[in-house]
């Protein structure tokens, strides 16, 4: 490591990388943070790297904010990206990464907890970026997250409310219930993905009544969510909640004592446990 090497910690708007950011605030002071902005993140996760701001003392670099979702979604011809085409992640996220990185020489420092030391990350093939990992080698795990965020006075995003990560309001990993909340508590956003959704449904020439769920030879996916259209999704809620709230209180019974964030987590996680390497932090 010389003088040169630049120390970086990526943020997503969730509470682990919000947590090793203030934990390593005094520890790397010459620390750069930075955040991907697709141009599709909710408002809570604005609001929360505001404040996180105004904890670490310093800016958080936003990165891509000129060539967001639109963009890239023109470049791939209204292709939605998806588990099979995932060109959200590798082009809004990892490419403005390495090239706001350069060819210098790097450490970055990522935010994979303790006990979740088999969980996925990004993790760049760059020779000259190194990781690290901070609360492995710390031993800090779920619990020492939440500390750290309530000693800094800064908390969780309010979007922990209803959501279990951090990412674009339309990702395609969110769950059903997820896809209820953003329904619910931002409209506006909700039928913007709806609209999204609809022109390309109209501009593959799918019936809404065919089995447009399948996913084409190229990879192609038509809906956000797997099996239905987001309007037929919402025409679900009641049946949605009504699964997610029994789940939830499965969760709760079998540990009392976990805590609600755990808890939401678990249920979300009976439908996927797959998520965005990077906004998933």
């Amino acid at each position: 490591m010389t003088s040169s090497t630049r120390h970086i910690c990526g943020i997503s708007g969730g509470k682990d990388s919000s947590a090793l950011a203030v934990h390593l605030r005094d520890r790397v002071p010459q620390m750069e943070y930075f955040f991907c902005d697709t141009g599709a993140e909710l408002p809570e996760t604005y609001e929360y790297l505001t404040r996180l701001e105004v904890i670490l003392g310093k800016p958080i670099a936003r990165l891509n904010a000129s060539r967001g979702f639109d963009h890239w979604f023109e470049v791939f011809r209204g292709a939605l990206p998806s588990p099979q085409m995932r060109w959200c992640t590798k082009n809004m996220k990892i490419k403005p990464i390495e090239a706001w990185i350069g060819d210098a020489p790097a450490i970055s420092y990522v935010a994979i907890r303790a006990d979740e030391a088999n969980r996925k990350g990004y993790i760049s093939t760059k020779p000259n970026i190194e990781t690290v990992f901070p609360f492995i080698e710390d031993d800090i795990d779920h619990d020492g997250v939440m500390r750290i965020l309530d000693d800094a006075g800064i908390g969780l995003p309010e979007y922990y409310e209803w959501r279990s990560r951090s990412g674009c309001y339309f990702c395609f990993y969110q769950r059903k219930a997820e896809w209820v909340g953003l329904a619910d508590r931002h409209p506006d956003l909700f039928e913007r993905a709806v609209a999204i959704e609809q022109k390309v449904l109209q501009d593959a020439g799918v019936d809404g009544d065919a089995d447009f769920t399948a996913t084409a030879m190229d990879g192609r996916q038509y809906t956000w969510t797997s099996g239905e259209t987001l309007v037929e999704l919402v025409g679900r809620r009641d049946e949605i909640l009504e699964r997610h709230d029994a789940a939830l209180k499965r969760q709760t019974k079998e540990r009392p004592d976990r805590p609600l964030i755990e808890a939401l987590a678990g249920v979300l996680d009976e439908e996927s446990d797959d998520t965005c390497t990077v906004c998933a932090l």
